[in-house]
Parts: structure tokens; sequence; C-alpha cells
């Protein structure tokens, strides 16, 4: 289940780099959850063809991410993301005490943090 979902994540960052082929099979085994038989009947192909796509182009996937290593970069900041505004509520929560001015910064740098993470999710 976690290859799963690690090539599916490999894919939304590095699909293009795949042929057609690569990427059509590989997208409905890992994202269709369609067989090696429904695939190569869909694509009329052997089932040895569709299995040989697939098997190619999960080993262009994982060099490709060994090299550039853009998805780890990407999850990372993310989760820094996610600390980040964690941190930024706390904060917003123990300003209660503070001038107001201080307040209302706190308060619109928490929503630019949260904005910046909202724009690198694609949200």
């Amino acid at each position: 289940m976690a290859k799963n979902l690690e090539i599916a994540y490999l894919l939304d960052f590095y699909g293009d780099m795949l042929t057609e082929k690569q990427r059509n099979a590989i997208d409905l085994y890992y994202n269709d959850d369609l067989s090696l038989a429904e695939i190569a009947q869909a694509a009329d192909i052997s089932r040895q063809g569709v299995r040989d796509n697939i098997k190619r182009a999960e080993q262009i996937l994982t060099e490709l991410e060994e090299k550039l290593g853009l998805a780890k970069r990407f999850s990372d900041m993310k989760q820094g993301f996610a600390e980040i505004i964690r941190a930024a509520d706390s904060i917003e929560k123990i300003s209660e005490n503070l001038p107001q001015e201080y307040k209302a910064n706190i308060k619109n740098y928490t929503k630019i943090i949260k904005a910046a993470s909202e724009r690198l999710s694609g949200e």
C-alpha cells in the first residue's frame, strides 16, 4: 500500500517525464486500480507489455526522485508550513493580553503564513 501511494505521489511530480504509454499505464494501474489485463485490453497490447511499461515507469519515477528530490522537498515544506501554522495559532491564542496593535500584527502574520501554505498546496 505504501509503495502504491509513493508511486502515485511521484507520478504527480514527474509524470510528464514519462512516455504517454508509460504515463497512461501507470496512471490506470495506480490511480484507477485497474489490473494488468484490463489495461492491456484497453490499450490493445499484451499484459506483459503493460507490465513492462509500468515497471519502467516506476524505475524512471524513482530515479528522478533520487536525483532531484522534488517530492521530498515539497513534502518537507508542507510539513514545515504546518508546524509554523500551529505555532502561529498558539501565539495568536496567547496574545489576548497584548495591546491591540500587537494582536493585529500577529493575526496578520498568521494570515500571511496560511495563505503561503495554501499557495504551496495549490488550494
